[in-house]
């Protein structure tokens, strides 16, 4: 496991930005050329309930670092659990590590995913660039289309394996923009399609938190018959409002990170 948290964030960054094309130009469009400074407000891994790849094992790498427990999250229509880490520096990133309970879900499906994470050691699952490896197993597009009927989550997961799901820029860090609604403005504008799941700006003041993100990006993927173009990651949008102590309200509103989830959301 990696024992420098600004490299393990590094790799996950050119992974995550390898896929998501619109990262790039987003950071542009908010400034990063004229030496404006990006913050990662967090990001947000999936896996399936299963060893040896559950939440726990993801999360490992996470303690590793000095990382500790936050909130925890269900999710019962989706059937996904998650909890988020923290960092006792309030400049690290913070971590969304979802899983997905697979025995709520249907044999047939179950089948596909105990085939897909079987293939998984667990020496590769504790290897310093598991979180950024991609996919451990072949995949044709019929069981992608399979998976997808039933579970957005898991199709994505199957498709796309262990990276960064989403980077999300810290809105509070940004100087020259205030909120998450003038960020939607300037994406529309500049031909960007927003979530708009529960509103384009998910969450409130009196949560603590406000949210928005990209729809993902559409980018072509090998399955081992064909290639096909589907949903990668997206990138969020995060205002975080101050506690009665005068602390940042350092959690996750399960509400909006339901409606986030779908902008993963679409067919092939």
């Amino acid at each position: 496991m990696h024992t420098d948290r600004n490299v393990l964030f590094e790799n996950l960054w050119q992974d995550y930005k390898a896929v998501t094309p619109s990262a790039a130009k987003i950071h542009r469009i908010l400034g990063a050329e004229e030496g404006h400074a990006i913050i990662n407000d967090h990001i947000a891994l999936r896996t399936f309930n299963l060893q040896p790849v559950g939440l726990d094992a993801l999360a490992a790498h996470f303690l590793a670092l000095g990382y500790r427990e936050g909130g925890e999250y269900h999710f019962e229509g989706k059937k996904l659990y998650a909890r988020h880490y923290e960092h006792a520096d309030p400049e690290a990133p913070k971590v969304f590590i979802s899983e997905l309970l697979t025995e709520q879900c249907s044999p047939e499906l179950q089948t596909v995913v105990k085939k897909l994470v079987g293939q998984i050691t667990k020496e590769e699952v504790t290897a310093d660039n598991f979180l950024y490896s991609g996919r451990h197993w072949d995949l044709d597009s019929g069981t992608y289309r399979q998976l997808l009927e039933e579970s957005e989550y898991a199709a994505w997961l199957a498709a796309w394996g262990y990276r960064a799901n989403h980077f999300t820029v810290s809105v509070n860090h940004l100087n020259n923009f205030e909120t998450v609604a003038d960020i939607n403005q300037l994406l529309i504008e500049k031909g960007f399609s927003v979530n708009s799941a529960g509103g384009e700006v998910k969450g409130s003041a009196e949560e603590l938190l406000e949210q928005s993100s990209t729809m993902a990006d559409r980018v072509p993927i090998q399955f081992s018959d064909r290639e096909v173009t589907i949903p990668s990651c997206f990138y969020e949008f995060a205002l975080r409002y101050q506690k009665p102590d005068g602390n940042l309200y350092s959690g996750f509103v399960a509400a909006s990170a339901d409606k986030i989830f779908e902008s993963t959301n679409a067919g092939m």
